[in-house]
């Protein structure tokens, strides 16, 4: 998984804030739990990550440091609303394999 600077960005300053990062991964686990399918809340997720990186660009310098100089341009937060899907989520069941082996 590869994610894009700003994401890495935010990714990192999570890690570092205890407080932010608990307010992310409630934030996860709501949106999952709510979701029919991991890609509506992947999208979702990418959503309101979006809109706390903007939010936290207006108080936190290195935030505002990575902003491209024609101002917050909409970037994608997709790879690491996966991510944190996968780390804070229990997988969701999905299709099994028939029993009994291949059908004839």
């Amino acid at each position: 998984m590869s994610l894009n600077r700003s994401e890495q960005i935010l990714y990192d300053y999570v890690r570092r804030h205890p407080e932010e990062r608990q307010y992310i991964q409630d934030k996860v686990q709501s949106i999952s739990a709510g979701s029919v399918s991991a890609e509506a809340a992947a999208s979702r997720m990418d959503a309101e990550l979006w809109r706390y990186y903007k939010e936290r660009s207006s108080v936190v310098p290195e935030f505002r440091d990575a902003a491209p100089s024609s101002g917050p341009r909409r970037i994608s937060m997709k790879n690491l609303a996966e991510h944190l899907m996968r780390l804070w989520t229990d997988p969701k069941p999905g299709k099994s394999a028939p029993a009994g082996g291949d059908a004839p």
